[in-house]
């Protein structure tokens, strides 16, 4: 039995280690990758005191010993230093773009879950009839095809052969004046991304719930619920349901990361300004400072979904809700 005290210690210190692992990862990493960053910005017909310039500039010319301990002082302190693409702070490039991505994923990400928990509960529900084996083949079509080959689908369906949304972009080129027409005009770019993502993210949710219903249904607890007369409204929501949500919040929380790797794919897909394009972006340029804060920043949300997973699993779930003084 490990106490409450020492369990998050060794959590907390596993996440650190976790986060080391990682910044010394993206440090070493692209520096062995095959090519040299500076070829990408230089001109081939710069001479080589140009080039030795442009190194120094970056701080390339320094012993690698040098360059990690200065590339941990950075991002200890979230300062990144300058794209190699841009020529500017790799977080304001990353703060820029946030913003289009937090449009595509937040809305799409949250019709996942509950269009696919609505789905699940009621394939639970309807066992054996229609409805299940509808949803049933709802689900398993909806991740069975990849991802870029759906997007690419929808996108030549719906923007080229019948032009109901636009090819690419998030805004329209000149933007639209007013505050409404101009929200009106992303709603209409974002509508086939976050749609395509719905598409492909509410069937894992839909077979999941649909499952993890079933199995509380046969549990010996539901056998005595119903033995006791309890109506099938209030023994499916207070008994069946209330069991289930801790690894619903699990799941929800642990999936957070995958979507936003995900997004690396749609916005590529889309044309889309956002972070996972410019992720893209940055690996393929050797953008070093670039792709670090990347990873850097998608490893803290994998850590935080971690860990807030536990944490609020103690408070939904009263099993294994404990009190100070007491073992896990």
């Amino acid at each position: 039995m490990i106490p409450i005290r020492g369990y998050w210690a060794r959590r907390l210190g596993g996440a650190a280690c976790v986060v080391a692992i990682v910044l010394v990862a993206n440090f070493f990493l692209f520096r062995l990758m095959p090519g040299d960053p500076v070829t990408t910005v230089l001109d081939p017909r710069f001479s080589p005191q140009a080039k030795a310039e442009l190194e120094a500039l970056y701080g390339l010319d320094r012993p690698l010993a040098v360059q990690f301990f200065i590339y941990l002082r950075r991002t200890a302190t979230f300062d990144f230093g300058l794209s190699f693409a841009t020529q500017r702070p790799v977080l304001d490039e990353i703060l820029s773009r946030l913003p289009n991505t937090l449009a595509l994923l937040v809305p799409a990400y949250l019709l996942s879950v509950v269009l696919g928990t609505v789905l699940g509960v009621l394939a639970a529900r309807r066992r054996g009839r229609v409805e299940e084996k509808a949803v049933l083949a709802a689900g398993a079509m909806s991740f069975s095809f990849p991802s870029f080959f759906v997007q690419m689908v929808l996108l030549l369906l719906f923007a080229y052969v019948i032009p109901v949304f636009p090819l690419r972009g998030s805004l329209s080129i000149p933007p639209p004046q007013g505050a409404w027409p101009l929200l009106a005009d992303r709603v209409w770019h974002l509508a086939l991304p976050v749609g395509s993502l719905v598409l492909l993210g509410f069937g894992g949710w839909a077979l999941t719930v649909r499952n993890l219903v079933v199995k509380v249904m046969g549990e010996d607890f539901m056998v005595l619920a119903r033995a006791k007369g309890i109506g099938q409204n209030r023994l499916f929501w207070g008994h069946a349901f209330r069991a289930v949500l801790p690894p619903l919040v699990t799941l929800f929380l642990l999936s957070l990361p995958g979507v936003v790797s995900g997004a690396v794919l749609t916005e590529t897909v889309f044309s889309l300004h956002g972070v996972g394009r410019f992720l893209l972006d940055s690996v393929l340029g050797q953008d070093y400072p670039a792709a670090g804060a990347a990873f850097y920043l998608l490893t803290l949300i994998t850590v935080a979904s971690n860990l807030a997973a536990d944490f609020l699993v103690q408070y939904i779930d009263p099993r294994i809700r404990t009190d100070r003084g007491t073992s896990w």
